[in-house]
């Protein structure tokens, strides 16, 4: 049998509405997955990813949630755990706030850990606490370059994605046991609209590619491989890893 298959997979992707949201939902589809999309702005109707997702044969079913508000979130859990088993979920969505931190506000902070941080762990608590009832699962997270490293002007964005490191472990090391897999991504420099302020710089962006080994930003796509590897079988060994997804950043 093929280990990637997942047919008979109902994946929830956080963020999905563009962006590496969107890669993440078509790549799980292609492999078999139905697909419940989460995103503050995401069309009823008509979405980018509902059409990519149904490409590929697969059921797409969308929900709003507005991730920077606790209640929502909770919303969010009871509504998806009420409409079945999730087999795979994928804690995506994310934001940031460009800041110097003597001027980085609370309200940013808040927000920045609220939606990258604290949405993402009850989320996974919710559904995740189904999975280890039931016995299996996946649990996908969305790192980040600043989770190992500590960025420039985005404090309250590097303070959540090595956050996320943390986390995955933390729930790796007691959801392993009963046959739940956490991992995260963490994509390197993606052409995305939360790169956009680097890459319209241009000492940055040059900066930035000068350091790359792979020459290029990365495409959201890039991230479809490993996100189906870490939804399938084959990682069935696979548990508290932080994977980078970034063109030999850290390798430089």
């Amino acid at each position: 049998m093929n280990p990637f298959d997942l047919r008979g997979r109902l994946a929830v992707v956080t963020g999905c509405r563009r962006g590496i949201g969107l890669a993440m939902a078509e790549a799980l589809a292609a492999a078999g997955a139905d697909v419940v999309g989460v995103s503050a702005a995401l069309e009823e109707t008509g979405s980018v990813v509902a059409e990519r997702v149904a490409a590929h044969g697969r059921s797409f079913v969308p929900r709003r949630a507005d991730l920077s508000d606790r209640a929502a979130v909770r919303d969010l859990a009871g509504w998806l755990l009420a409409r079945g088993p999730v087999d795979i979920l994928v804690n995506n969505a994310g934001t940031i706030r460009r800041a110097p931190a003597v001027t980085h506000s609370d309200d940013d902070w808040d927000h920045v850990l609220e939606v990258d941080l604290t949405a993402p762990f009850v989320l996974a608590r919710e559904i995740g606490g189904e999975m280890v009832r039931r016995g299996s699962g996946k649990i996908i997270f969305t790192a980040s370059m600043l989770s190992f490293q500590g960025g420039v002007t985005v404090p309250g964005y590097a303070a959540a994605k090595s956050g996320i490191a943390g986390l995955t472990r933390a729930l790796a090391n007691e959801w392993a046991p009963h046959g739940v897999n956490v991992n995260a991504i963490a994509p390197g420099y993606i052409d995305t609209d939360n790169t956009r302020a680097l890459r319209e710089q241009p000492e940055r962006n040059r900066a930035i590619l000068d350091r790359i080994p792979a020459g290029r930003w990365g495409r959201p796509d890039d991230l479809g491989g490993v996100t189906v590897f870490l939804a399938s079988d084959a990682s069935a060994y696979v548990h508290g890893a932080v994977i980078p997804v970034d063109g030999g950043w850290l390798a430089r």
